[in-house]
């Protein structure tokens, strides 16, 4: 401890460095629960590209491993600390670098907040889509770790679509640029795709190029309540068969929106099974919100509300984003599940959720990325209650079984961390297994990255 504090504090400024165990304890973990967490030695916050080079070069040195982190705001324990570790916080280097509107890039540290980016970018008349529900407090760096995505997916897709280039640190301290600034480029091996979603286990991102869009017309919202979530997925495979392209289509079931309800009187209609979110950014919205309005209808809908104006749509989108947290306080502890399934089977999923939670005896609220498959069940349990901890758990393993018993995967964007460490082996196999881990070597010949986390 003595050597790795000694050297640290020769290439960082004493502020960057924290050693207090009750401090370094709150940095021990995401937001995952079911997953263990070690104790870390010292907790680091680097400003600069040299200081989180120098991180690495001592930690090789060492052999110490090194766990990166964003905002923390994770849901698979892909953030959480290894007995004895340097946690590398990046959440100080949060400078936006560039905004180009000719190349519509823009240029980030890590530790920018989506939200932030957002905000900037929309100055300038561009458009960042991804956009997490926990886009107010998490990172660029974060999200390229996960691949997160968002509410507007299903039409401008998830982050690594536009992750353009990235400046990363080696576990050896060496420093690695990838990708490009151009609107195109086939240059080698596509090392850029092969960071995002890594999970900080093959390097430190500390620089990235990313595309941006022009920004679109303001969305209008409709609301459609339905008496089953099987008539709500009807709905949306008749929307997506049809040829139209929404700029959201999320679902929400009747656990979430009495939970939402609960937490913020929002108003939302109690009475339905199932509530689908539509949004259209285009020319003319109130036109395809009103053909979207006619499919639901035809799928059973006994509601079809589009919103007046652009507060109401807002309105509609906030109920949305405040899922995940109003489901959290249903009890005292939730595990949020990640499993996206083909559009088609997006019924089958639903209907096989609400049969585990009744096996189990457990409340289990579902809000969906309904227009791309991704699901996010939620399991609710009292974590006191051993009996109820244990259903919890399995009740989760059996969602993410049902998820690849329907052609799915286990995490659209969350990430496996160390929640999903099995799971992954069994969706890729083997084989797949095999030649993750070889390239995982080929970063981190020492195994210091991220330990624990993936495989």
């Amino acid at each position: 401890m003595d050597a790795l504090l000694e050297r640290l504090r020769a290439g960082l400024p004493a502020e960057a460095l924290i050693t207090d165990p009750d401090v370094t304890a709150s940095y021990a973990h995401d937001m995952a629960s079911f997953c263990d967490a070690g104790a870390p030695a010292v907790v680091v916050f680097p400003r600069t590209v040299e200081e989180v080079q120098h991180v690495m070069r001592t930690a090789t040195a060492l052999r110490v491993p090194v766990v990166p982190q964003g905002a923390r705001t994770g849901l698979s324990g892909a953030a959480n600390a290894s007995d004895g570790c340097i946690v590398l916080s990046l959440v100080k280097m949060d400078r936006i670098l560039e905004i180009s509107p000719v190349d519509r890039i823009a240029v980030v540290e890590p530790g920018v907040v989506n939200a932030t980016l957002s905000r900037a970018v929309n100055e300038h008349g561009l458009y960042y889509p991804p956009d997490p529900s926990s886009w107010e407090m998490c990172t660029i760096g974060g999200n390229i770790g996960t691949a997160s995505g968002g509410l507007c997916c299903v039409k401008y897709g998830v982050t690594a679509e536009y992750v353009l280039g990235l400046e990363v640190v080696l576990a050896d301290g060496r420093l690695l640029n990838t990708g490009r600034r151009t609107a195109k480029g086939v240059a080698g091996y596509d090392l850029t795709r092969l960071f995002v979603g890594s999970e900080g286990s093959l390097g430190i991102v500390v620089k990235a190029v990313l595309a941006l869009r022009p920004m679109p017309p303001q969305q209008l919202v409709l609301a459609a309540e339905f008496p089953s979530a099987a008539a709500a997925c009807d709905a949306v495979c008749r929307i997506m068969e049809r040829g139209h392209t929404p700029s959201l289509l999320e679902l929400m079931d009747r656990t979430t929106v009495r939970a939402v309800n609960a937490m913020a009187s929002m108003g939302l209609p109690e009475t339905t099974e199932a509530l689908l979110l539509c949004a259209f950014d285009t020319p003319d919205p109130s036109a395809d919100l009103a053909a979207v309005g006619k499919l639901c209808a035809a799928a059973g809908a006994t509601g079809v509300v589009p919103a007046d104006d652009a507060a109401e749509s807002e309105l509609l989108l906030q109920a949305r984003r405040l899922s995940l947290p109003a489901l959290e306080t249903v009890k005292s502890a939730t595990m949020i599940d990640d499993v996206c399934v083909p559009r088609s089977r997006l019924g089958a999923m639903l209907e096989g959720t609400a049969a585990i939670a009744e096996r189990f005896g457990l409340t289990i609220g579902v809000c969906a990325h309904a227009g791309d498959g991704n699901t996010h069940p939620v399991v609710c349990f009292d974590h006191t209650d051993a009996d109820e901890s244990r259903r919890a758990r399995e009740s989760f393993d059996e969602i993410m079984a049902l998820g690849l018993e329907l052609g799915g995967t286990i995490t659209g964007e969350h990430g496996v961390g160390v929640l999903k460490k099995e799971w992954l082996a069994r969706e890729l196999g083997e084989v797949g297994v095999e030649l993750q881990r070889g390239i995982k070597a080929a970063f981190d010949p020492l195994g210091l990255l991220n330990p624990g986390k993936l495989f």
